[in-house]
């Protein structure tokens, strides 16, 4: 399936990153994306436990075919605790639970959120392609895996798409999953494109984060490695500024120049920055000048794992500690 360029990400409206917006802030948002032309939303079962979902069928009601509709199952919470798991009848039952919440009869791109590494991937993907035979999705998608994975799921059905992270400061794609994407037709959807606001320049000190908010307990976020990264921000300031755009904004250009496959789904509670972030659609950056982004924010100058031991070990997704 043909993605849009862009997507948004709705996890922030719910999850994640501290105290959410009220359902209607989220819900004006949703419709000023529709109103400016955004035509790919991508929500989860996980994401505020539903309410994501439901937030999302809101403001879908009479505009539907406006938008390719993304949601993800195989990870959800249960008793307020996070679970993954992929047997096949959870994934059915998840499926049409999330129907139910958005209110609609067909899901365009659904995703196994997660590998659950206690059942073979194929069984997972399996029951996914009944759903797609059913009618209930339209096509099937993986996150947070890597080449060999997407190999197995590619022996048991059609992939069209695999969201993992990438980022100029995440770049574990390039580690095959970059190449494979383009090779197959498959879209490359770039979740956190902004460093979850780090590129962005959205992040002062991580001491005043939302006490529940995930950043919290990532590596780069903290102590002498968020010493590391901010000292990179002032150059990546002047970088912006040169190529006459916001931070935020070189970042997506630079996503967006990796391949026409790579899908970058940026996420936002402000209005204002859901506009500027999908004007970066419409940038021309000089390619030298991207090239001097991707060596100034790089594996080899962040600090710091992309996660803490615990939820790196949920995801499946090429690491550069393992390719060292």
């Amino acid at each position: 399936m043909m993605l849009p360029r862009m997507g948004l990400g709705c996890m922030n409206l719910s999850h994640a990153y501290g105290i959410p917006p009220s359902d209607e802030e989220g819900l004006a948002l949703l419709r000023a994306a529709l109103d400016s032309g955004v035509t790919h939303l991508d929500t989860a079962t996980l994401y505020g436990g539903g309410r994501n979902e439901e937030l999302v069928g809101r403001a879908l009601k009479g505009r539907r075919e406006e938008v390719v509709l993304a949601s993800k199952g195989g990870m959800a919470m249960v008793d307020g605790v996070k679970v993954i798991d992929g047997r096949p009848a959870t994934l059915t039952a998840q499926v049409d639970a999330s129907l139910r919440r958005l209110g609609v009869d067909h899901i365009d791109l659904y995703y196994l959120h997660r590998w659950d590494k206690t059942v073979p991937i194929g069984e997972s993907v399996g029951a996914l392609a009944s759903l797609v035979e059913a009618g209930k999705i339209g096509a099937i998608g993986l996150s947070e895996v890597s080449v060999e994975r997407l190999r197995e799921a590619q022996a048991v059905a059609p992939i069209a798409a695999v969201q993992n992270e990438y980022s100029l400061w995440s770049r574990n794609p390039e580690l095959g999953m970059l190449s494979a994407t383009a090779d197959d037709g498959i879209a490359l959807v770039a979740f956190s494109p902004v460093a979850r606001g780090f590129l962005g320049d959205g992040v002062g000190d991580p001491a005043t984060l939302a006490e529940k908010d995930i950043r919290r307990g990532m590596p780069r976020f903290q102590g002498a490695n968020w010493e590391v990264n901010a000292a990179l921000l002032p150059a990546w300031r002047e970088l912006a500024a040169e190529a006459g755009c916001t931070p935020a904004q070189l970042a997506l250009a630079w996503l967006l120049a990796r391949g026409d496959h790579v899908v970058p789904i940026p996420g936002t509670t402000s209005v204002d920055h859901l506009h500027e972030d999908f004007a970066a659609l419409s940038l021309s950056v000089d390619e030298a000048l991207l090239e001097r982004a991707g060596e100034l924010i790089d594996t080899s100058t962040v600090s710091g794992p992309r996660y803490a031991p615990g939820p790196a070990a949920e995801v499946d997704a090429e690491t550069f500690e393992d390719a060292a």
